[in-house]
């Protein structure tokens, strides 16, 4: 799932006591990069595109990977915490925060709450609003191999990636990553009730994306962030499912460089 020459450094930041390892490449402004729920996979064609315009870093979450887990965590408000110091250590002034499936629910979240330390934020296939239309595919309810299936337009695409039999290390990380998003987003599932009536207080600069084949997270709930966020815009790419950063690499950084000016 990593680029065939390394062209990315990994380091560990100290937060409230825990140890949260990131991996970084490029230069540039500052991009800062929270993944989905599935956890990281490493150093995919898309930060390596992104990398391209911007000096980029991705977190591993607090709980996921090889960061440390916070045991206290019960709330995709708490991880918003953690990655809003995150970001006074790494990025403290103006960075592009772009939040993919989960991620992006985590960084709505930080936004409603530091919206001053980002310059600009993309939103890609986000979580954390409750559908108007349609409902969040719950990966609590089916095998997570057929759960990522899903976040593709088509299988063809999935085994592109993953191959007909999931590797090991994968298979493990999304368990683990599974038990974690168990802990922050099961009741309600991801969602939180306060974050229609938050975000219309954040003038963040916002660039909302969702594939337009997407069938984990409705396209209803972008729709519902670009129409609360008051400085936002909207793209749709078409015959992209979920996992627009897999499917559309260069599509999507592309969307965010143009956003952020870069």
């Amino acid at each position: 799932m990593t680029t065939a020459e390394q062209t990315w450094t990994e380091s560990t930041t100290e937060v409230a006591g825990l140890g949260v390892r990131s991996l970084q490449g490029g230069s540039g402004p500052a991009a800062v990069v929270l993944h989905h729920s599935s956890g990281n996979l490493g150093w995919i064609p898309f930060y390596e595109e992104l990398a391209r315009s911007f000096r980029v870093t991705v977190p591993d979450l607090p709980g996921y990977g090889q960061s440390q887990r916070p045991a206290w965590a019960r709330d995709a408000r708490d991880v918003a915490i953690l990655m809003d110091r995150f970001l006074a250590r790494v990025a403290p002034e103006g960075a592009v925060l772009v939040g993919l499936g989960f991620g992006g629910f985590i960084a709505a979240e930080l936004a409603t709450m530091h919206q001053e330390r980002l310059g600009a934020l993309a939103l890609v296939g986000a979580a954390g609003l409750q559908p108007e239309e349609g409902e969040l595919l719950d990966q609590m309810l089916i095998d997570f191999p057929e759960y990522m299936a899903a976040g593709f337009r088509d299988d063809a695409r999935y085994r592109e990636f993953f191959g007909e039999e999931v590797a090991k290390e994968v298979r493990e990380l999304w368990d683990f990553s599974r038990e974690m998003t168990a802990r922050l987003s099961w009741k309600p599932y991801m969602f939180n009730r306060r974050l229609p009536h938050l975000l219309p207080e954040v003038r963040t600069p916002t660039l909302v994306v969702a594939g337009g084949a997407d069938r984990v997270v409705p396209l209803a709930c972008a729709r519902q962030y670009a129409t609360l966020l008051p400085n936002s815009a909207l793209e749709i790419v078409e015959g992209a499912g979920h996992f627009v950063d897999y499917e559309e690499p260069q599509a999507l950084a592309a969307l965010i460089a143009r956003h952020a000016g870069a």
